[in-house]
């Protein structure tokens, strides 16, 4: 591949509402735009990092300054898996990659990533994030035309059975799955699975904190349980056979598609389940999930409904589901500015 033209910009974007999770209270994002440029085609990605990893935009940049010239002399793909380690950085990079790749190419993205059939639109979760349950439900009815759910919860244990107890009355037709982004101790996962169970809940994702993971081995749970937070790239995926049912793989975690494609084959091997997962983004962050999201067995992918701005072009929502269009990001026609 010929040396290329790194370009490098940030943005913050604003929220139209605040997000709470355990822990944690957003009222903004900051991403990361990397374009690379061989002077006749263009590559664009987006990273946000993972915030509890303390990857965050100054430490995306900190990382692509130290391996710059490295990028800028043109990588593969695979390459980059050795130049860059996985998170937010690599995950841009990768995605510019691709893109790039399929303009040279003349092909759109999907036909490079194996897929033999167009993107089809797919359905996607709606989170709702931890509130009271008064609230949540009200957030629950409002997602009209959604059919899977995520609901956030914050570890305290009573009050987040009542959240589950007031979306579940409000949405009888949904999908439910339930987030305890790391807010739970051991002691907690029986009265919580039992009373999960009470209202049709149908995944737990992360109940116990990052490092605990040992405390799951040999859990029986009549709900699927899937690793986020605990499984980060592909060298996490064997220590996750008898603790978690379920990977959610998220691109800026692992570092881009091409990790992503890789732990998807590798959860099929071990026999677990995939999701496809986002951290809050623009459009651009989401069309890379988007094709992996074909593969995957529960795709998650509202990160830029909780924006007061999206990019342009942007993806689709509609009746619970979510398209990518070739306009938004690798259709394999793009070329330099």
């Amino acid at each position: 591949m010929p040396r290329l033209s790194l370009g490098l910009a940030t943005q913050s974007l604003r929220l139209a509402q605040p997000f709470r999770i355990s822990g944690y209270v957003f009222d903004s994002a900051d991403v990361l735009v990397v374009t690379l440029d061989d002077g006749m085609h263009r590559g664009r990605g987006e990273g946000a990092g993972a915030y509890y990893l303390g990857d965050d935009v100054p430490h995306m940049l900190a990382e692509i300054a130290r391996t710059r010239a490295a990028i800028e002399a043109g990588p593969s793909r695979e390459e980059l898996r050795g130049i860059l380690p996985p998170g937010g950085a690599r995950n841009a990079v990768d995605a510019a990659l691709w893109e790039l790749e399929a303009a040279r190419a003349g092909r759109p993205v999907w036909q490079l990533a194996g897929l033999e059939t167009a993107p089809r639109a797919i359905v996607t979760t709606f989170t709702v994030s931890a509130d009271t349950p008064e609230k949540m439900a009200a957030k629950a009815t409002g997602y009209v035309g959604a059919r899977s759910l995520k609901v956030k919860l914050t570890g305290e244990l009573a009050l987040d059975l009542e959240r589950v107890a007031a979306i579940r009355a409000a949405r009888p037709d949904v999908w439910l799955g339930v987030d305890g982004n790391q807010g739970f101790v051991r002691a907690d996962l029986d009265p919580l699975v039992a009373g999960l169970t009470r209202h049709d809940v149908s995944l737990l994702e992360q109940p116990l904190a990052r490092g605990r993971d040992a405390e799951l081995q040999g859990y029986t749970s009549p709900i699927p349980i899937a690793g986020d937070e605990s499984l980060l790239s592909l060298a996490d995926l064997a220590g996750a056979t008898g603790r978690f049912d379920v990977v959610n793989i998220k691109l800026d975690k692992c570092g881009g598609l091409t990790e992503g494609l890789l732990m998807a084959a590798e959860a099929r091997r071990l026999g677990l389940g995939v999701m496809v997962g986002t951290m809050i983004g623009t459009s651009l962050a989401t069309a890379p999930g988007f094709v992996l999201g074909q593969i995957a067995d529960l795709v998650d992918l509202d990160g830029p409904t909780f924006l007061a701005e999206d990019c342009t072009p942007s993806v689709v929502y509609a009746q619970g589901t979510l398209h990518a269009g070739p306009d938004v990001w690798g259709s394999g026609t793009a070329t330099a500015a």
